[in-house]
């Protein structure tokens, strides 16, 4: 049946969008979830796999932490490495016991699908959202298309958590959003492997020949990432070169023999980078979450948890305002969230520029990023710093 009023519609069953919508589940306010795709295409939509202990936490509030603990792989810190050196850095250790786990996107969303479609509210995959009207009103709506025929929704309130593309952002207008953007010269290259990790953590690489990431996925597959120029082919890298160009760029002298366990790759993509934010973050009846308010380089690993974050100021705002009638937090939602935003922006930023090589860059340039990572290495502050933004600042309460 298609529901024609809700509390809240929720605009994306992505990961924001379907944890939203279990926190409000539990908070007894009803909800609708509208997603433009269909469930196997959200349900295999690789995307991020660092999860902060925030992020950890409010999926086991929402009830969807038994498989994520049982099948997480828990990771107590990072390896940099650059000027063919190694150095560890341990987040327990640093943050006060902070730690980070490995569980990918499609893991989550597959948790979260499972719960709401066992006992929560409507979602509707393939609907797709075409407006929503009435922003600044009691009662907004949402417009879309559904099996065919076309469907409204009217609401208390919109929530977007449909990525920067998405058409929520739209009922925002112009004249009262902001917009900060950086572009960066350079893309990542992703693959998927079926081969088991060789290390035990994230190893992030500075090299001569562009930056490189060795993460994981599970015991038995690896995701690995090479800086490209943007407008890379993906076509353009068979699986050898891939592969010799991510031993060159994490080899380090004390190890060298050194190599990565080979496998078949399974997946190979370009992620462009850039950094925006959209201000505000509410306008009437309107909130914006994830992605459809912000976009991070990915180096810092805050796409997802800075999502994750958002949605659970959401809900604890929205959950105040249907449990005594209070809109502080709803008033306040954007201000509170745009902090915390703009300290992730900051780090991602800073990870991104540290790391990688800008194709115009100078000697100079590249003797600055390795004089900053020595300080990393050498102070137990500057350290510090790294760990707390890496493993997440808290959400604010």
């Amino acid at each position: 049946m298609q529901p024609d009023h809700t509390s809240v519609a929720i605009v994306g069953g992505g990961p924001a969008g379907l944890l939203l919508a279990r926190l409000l589940h539990r908070a007894g306010v009803d909800a609708v979830v509208l997603e433009s795709r269909d469930r196997a295409y959200v349900e295999c939509r690789q995307r991020a796999g660092i999860l902060e202990q925030a992020t950890v936490d409010a999926l086991r509030e929402a009830g969807a932490g038994a498989r994520m603990d049982r099948e997480g792989i828990t990771h107590d810190g990072i390896e940099l490495r650059f000027d063919r050196r190694a150095h560890r850095v341990d987040f327990p250790s640093l943050t006060g016991g902070r730690r980070v786990m490995v569980y990918a996107q499609t893991e989550v969303v597959k948790d979260l699908v499972a719960l709401q479609l066992a006992d929560g509210g409507p979602l509707l995959f393939e609907a797709e959202v075409r407006a929503v009207t009435g922003a600044d009103t009691e009662r907004p709506v949402v417009h879309y298309r559904h099996e065919g025929r076309d469907h409204t929704l009217s609401c208390d309130y919109v929530v977007g958590c449909d990525g920067f593309h998405g058409v929520v952002k739209r009922a925002v207008p112009e004249a009262v959003r902001s917009t900060y953007e950086r572009v960066y010269p350079y893309s990542w290259l992703g693959v998927l492997a079926e081969a088991p990790p060789v290390y035990d953590e994230l190893i992030y690489a500075h090299s001569e020949r562009g930056f490189a990431l060795a993460s994981m996925r599970s015991p038995s597959v690896s995701r690995l990432y090479l800086q490209v120029p943007n407008g890379t082919d993906p076509g353009e890298w068979p699986d050898a070169r891939i592969w010799d160009e991510l031993d060159a760029r994490l080899a380090v002298d004390a190890e060298p023999g050194w190599k990565l366990e080979r496998g078949p790759i399974t997946a190979k993509s370009v992620l462009p980078m850039r950094s925006h934010v959209t201000e505000p973050m509410r306008y009437g009846r309107v909130l914006l979450a994830g992605d459809a308010a912000h976009i991070v380089p990915p180096t810092g690993a805050k796409g997802l948890n800075l999502a994750a974050a958002d949605v659970v100021v959401v809900a604890r705002a929205l959950t105040a305002r249907y449990r005594d009638g209070s809109t502080a937090l709803l008033d306040s939602y954007s201000d509170t969230c745009l902090r915390r935003v703009w300290r992730a922006e900051h780090f991602s930023y800073f990870m991104t520029t540290t790391l990688h090589a800008d194709p115009e860059q100078s000697p100079f340039d590249t003797r600055l990023q390795l004089s900053q990572l020595e300080q990393v290495s050498n102070s137990r502050h500057a350290a510090a710093e790294l760990a707390e933004n890496y493993t997440g600042l808290p959400i604010p309460d």
